[in-house]
């Protein structure tokens, strides 16, 4: 499936009009179904949808960890099916948060219990840098059609992938189901588009990733989380420029 396709618009500036193709990214619903028992849908970018699905799950509290995982399927007709070694589904308490889209929503437990100690990681200024134009470098379909999130995320290694989707959270539960499938470790940075709200935070600072960060803000609820889980919280981040919110010590400004 093609991610987007051209279509005719009509540019109008005063005392005048013209044709011309605008690029339109595809937006598509997809199921997901736990061991088969449909849990939620989503409007999603229809790629790195077995990354989607597991992420998807691990938000609202169904998966913890990668060993819970037995396989996952993405249907032709929309639906994406992860099976878990423990059979029994427990419905989860849900809150509603801002997201949209369908993903806006994050178990109670997630919220409330107590933050395991996150792995140390320390990353410097120049890293960052390299991260950002990284991830902006490969968000191609953003550039074509403006509409899309993209996330990238960092490790020891250097870059280590590159997820687009139409909504921020859906962006970031590509990356923490990526994690879930053991694509890579959590012992890194993450840089979102998309602003920290306290859901965004949340997601990141469950799964272990000890850095966050966005090219714009965050919430008062996103600090007060990333305080509570010690993540380092960097906003407003550009190449050369980062404003480091919570535990700047795990930024090493000179090489």
């Amino acid at each position: 499936m093609s991610l987007y396709s051209k279509h005719k618009t009509l540019e109008v500036i005063p005392n005048s009009s013209f044709e011309l193709e605008e690029f339109v990214v595809e937006e598509v619903s997809y199921k997901v179904f736990l061991n088969d028992e449909y849990i939620g849908s989503s409007m999603v970018l229809p790629c790195n949808l077995e990354e989607f699905g597991v992420g998807f799950l691990f938000s609202q509290g169904y998966i913890q960890k990668p060993e819970d995982i037995e396989s996952v399927r993405v249907c032709d007709k929309g639906g994406i099916f992860v099976y878990t070694k423990d059979k029994k589904i427990e419905k989860k308490d849900v809150i509603i948060t801002s997201g949209c889209g369908g993903t806006g929503k994050i178990s109670r437990d997630m919220l409330e219990r107590p933050f395991e100690e996150l792995k140390e990681y320390k990353m410097k200024l120049s890293e960052i840098d390299d991260l950002i134009r990284e991830t902006l470098k490969r968000n191609e379909i953003g550039n074509l059609t403006h509409c899309v999130h993209a996330c990238g995320f960092w490790s020891e290694k250097g870059f280590e992938a590159f997820y687009a989707d139409v909504g921020r959270h859906n962006a970031v539960d590509k990356v923490v189901g990526a994690i879930l499938l053991r694509k890579f470790s959590p012992r890194g940075a993450i840089y979102t588009t998309g602003r920290l709200t306290s859901d965004m935070v949340l997601k990141c600072a469950r799964i272990g990733i000890p850095i966050v960060i966005s090219r714009t803000a965050t919430s008062s609820l996103g600090l007060e989380i990333a305080r509570r889980a010690d993540v380092t919280l960097i906003c407003y981040a550009r190449p050369g420029r980062i404003n480091v919110f919570n535990r700047p010590d795990r930024v090493v400004w000179e090489d």
